[in-house]
């Protein structure tokens, strides 16, 4: 069994055949898939698949730093209010993304500081986005630390020592399609800090691996990443599916 532990399948771009994508997902061996909330738009899409695959679809509940902006603080009263209503695997996805704008920097931090102390008040895992914010994401992180902490390093793309980092404060790290992709070096990485701490994820639509770089991605193509970090480790397919799938189930408690 797979899991993608990260999959943005409510979106739009699967409005025409998302049955189909979680029906191709199985018959790949992914057979869970959680869903990280973006911001108070996203939920209703994401709740609704999740009711609709029970034992498949488990969602998350968070505000993504890309959604950080003048009316943050409406934005994370609605996502704190959902954990009175119901309850869900994990927080996410939260964090702090510098790639394309830094007019938010300090109320992504803000943000971020507020959902880790969430996660800990509920003890649940979180799920950190750190799009060019390494520094700025292991600063606020040793601001709140109470022990270690339990949650994914999403699309890590660091170097071994941000990955070790990491590991040290309890994290898992998520690895997707980037590892596939022959000039950014995550390969490296991933032979150098071995399997014990991944798990694996798409990140879907986005982030697509080779050979499907360029089209749209889905859980499905869990099972491309697997056999990738088999090849690079010299691991077989069915050990990566094991211990990748037992560090989910320990992270967010699922069966």
């Amino acid at each position: 069994m797979l899991i993608d532990t990260h999959s943005h399948i409510y979106l739009e771009q699967f409005n025409e055949d998302r049955e189909a994508v979680v029906a191709l997902s199985l018959e790949a061996g992914v057979e869970r898939i959680l869903l990280p909330n973006i911001d108070s738009s996203s939920i209703a899409d994401m709740l609704k698949l999740e009711q609709k695959f029970p034992k498949i679809c488990f969602a998350m509940m968070g505000l993504h730093p890309g959604s950080v902006k003048e009316n943050w603080e409406e934005e994370l009263h609605v996502i704190e209010d959902w954990f009175t209503k119901r309850s869900f695997i994990g927080v996410g996805e939260i964090g702090i993304d510098l790639y394309w704008d830094k007019t938010f920097q300090e109320e992504q931090k803000i943000v971020f500081a507020r959902q880790i102390q969430l996660a800990q008040k509920l003890d649940l895992p979180f799920v950190i986005h750190s799009r060019n914010s390494f520094p700025e994401v292991f600063q606020v992180l040793e601001e709140n630390y109470k022990g270690a902490y339990k949650g994914i390093f999403h699309a890590f793309s660091g170097n071994e020592e941000q990955g070790r980092k990491a590991i040290n404060m309890g994290f898992k790290l998520g690895i997707g399609g980037v590892v596939t992709y022959k000039n950014a070096g995550l390969d490296k990485t991933v032979q150098k800090l071995g399997i014990d701490h991944l798990v694996l994820e798409t990140d879907s639509p986005y982030l697509t691996p080779v050979p499907h770089r360029g089209k749209r991605n889905e859980s499905a193509y869990v099972a491309i990443i697997a056999a990738f970090i088999a090849d690079i480790l010299g691991l077989s397919l069915k050990k990566v599916a094991t211990i990748t799938t037992e560090n989910a189930k320990k992270v967010f408690g699922i069966d």
